[in-house]
């Protein structure tokens, strides 16, 4: 009889701490985590097997890094959605993995065996569009409520394939979507001798990125790109400015809101596609 005053008062005192706490689900409606992260990865022409599997892998180790997980377990709700699909021509997508809540190590580590048991393939052209516009539905069927919604495009290339990559980007930044960037700064021709991009960074921030507290961070080559897929994920997850000392992968915020560069990109959007087109003319050519 004692106990009930005290109980009564506990419960008091959480019902008016609620607001701190993280609120569960009711019946039908949609589970809440902090973050829904769609993560794209290119396995066009300039990527070979050894590399894109070295980009599977670097996402795996990335997601069950410890301070990768320390940062998802700190949200408000303790958890992320992920979602994962490897992309090249504007009709080639391979959706890795559905919407998978991560919460915990166990979760992550799972995530982690579930993307590097799937087999490796690349395929040709560079569709930074197709991605994008294969993403859209999938954020629309969204099994969860999110605080956030980011779609995380890595690539070595610019778009050369499928509708502007511009347009494509403004169509997610209306659904309110926002977009990070990973280029890959290969600097190494594709087996058909397609040419590269060496500002492929500033592309990247002046037509693929966008949104709110959007960025780009830099991979200097495919051996680090582990470091810089932790690096970005942190940043994603933690949604905050993180200082980045020279030995750490570059990191380009966004000058806009809207997220498209500071005067845009000086070389045009259509670069990839200008590139595709002088390529294919000479060979035709000779």
């Amino acid at each position: 009889m004692l106990l009930r005053p005290v109980v009564a008062s506990v419960l008091a005192l959480v019902a008016a701490a609620g607001f701190l706490l993280p609120r569960m689900a009711t019946a039908g409606e949609k589970p809440a985590v902090d973050l829904a992260l769609m993560l794209a990865v290119d396995i066009s022409g300039s990527i070979d097997l050894d590399e894109a599997r070295l980009q599977r892998e670097g996402y795996a180790q990335a997601i069950s890094d410890p301070a990768v997980i320390k940062a998802i377990t700190s949200g408000i709700n303790g958890r992320i959605a992920v979602a994962y699909f490897e992309w090249s021509d504007s009709y080639t997508q391979n959706a890795l993995l559905d919407w998978t809540v991560i919460s915990d190590r166990a979760s992550a580590e799972a995530v982690a065996r579930k993307l590097t048991a799937e087999p490796i393939t690349t395929a040709r052209r560079t569709s930074i569009s197709g991605a994008i516009q294969f993403a859209l539905p999938r954020f629309a069927g969204l099994p969860y409520t999110a605080l956030r919604r980011v779609l995380d495009i890595s690539g070595d290339g610019p778009n050369n394939d499928g509708g502007p990559v511009d347009l494509a980007r403004d169509a997610a930044l209306a659904a309110g979507i926002a977009i990070n960037g990973l280029p890959i700064m290969n600097g190494r021709q594709n087996s058909w001798g397609f040419p590269t991009l060496p500002d492929l960074d500033k592309y990247y921030e002046g037509c693929v990125i966008g949104g709110p507290g959007a960025f780009v961070v830099v991979a200097e080559d495919f051996a680090s790109f582990d470091v810089a897929v932790r690096r970005k994920l942190i940043l994603e997850i933690a949604a905050a400015p993180v200082p980045t000392p020279a030995t750490r992968p570059r990191v380009i915020r966004a000058q806009t809101a809207g997220g498209y560069g500071q005067n845009g990109y000086d070389r045009g959007c259509d670069i990839g596609e200008k590139q595709s087109r002088e390529f294919w003319r000479r060979r035709f050519d000779q």
